[in-house]
């Protein structure tokens, strides 16, 4: 049953979170992406709005309240040892706070970067997000 369980799409968010026209970013570590920048987002918690998934990720990995949330794409990503989950990306506006760092959490050393020197490598994910918000492409599915 836990190999069933295992082999199940995960609901997640990401957030482009925008400041004075600069991206957060912030450097994984850990068992999937360890070294590339990423933006905010994570797992959805029953019952959870995907607003309210949005704002709790954000506040809980940077320390920061955004505002003015809007949907940018949905994409069905496949990672390491079958993993797979579901996507729905947003970008959205800083509205308070200043920007927490934090070395014993998955992601630290979080910056705004300007959108044409951006750090890298850049996660897969967070690359879906850059995408849709360059192209306007909404959907992302399993070539």
């Amino acid at each position: 049953m836990t190999e069933e369980k295992n082999k199940r799409p995960k609901a997640c968010v990401g957030v482009m979170v925008f400041k004075d026209g600069k991206v957060l970013m912030g450097k994984r570590k850990g068992s999937h992406g360890h070294g590339e920048y990423s933006f905010t987002g994570g797992h959805i918690e029953f019952g959870e709005s995907f607003e309210k998934s949005a704002k709790r990720e954000t506040k809980e990995e940077a320390g920061i309240e955004i505002k003015n949330l809007k949907f940018l794409s949905v994409a069905n990503i496949f990672r390491h040892a079958g993993r797979q989950d579901v996507l729905v990306n947003f970008m959205a506006e800083w509205e308070s706070g200043d920007i927490r760092t934090d070395e014993n959490e998955k992601i630290y050393d979080w910056q705004y970067y300007d959108l044409n020197n951006l750090p890298g490598p850049i996660f897969y994910p967070a690359q879906v997000l850059l995408d849709s918000y360059k192209t306007g492409k909404n959907y992302y599915d399993k070539e």
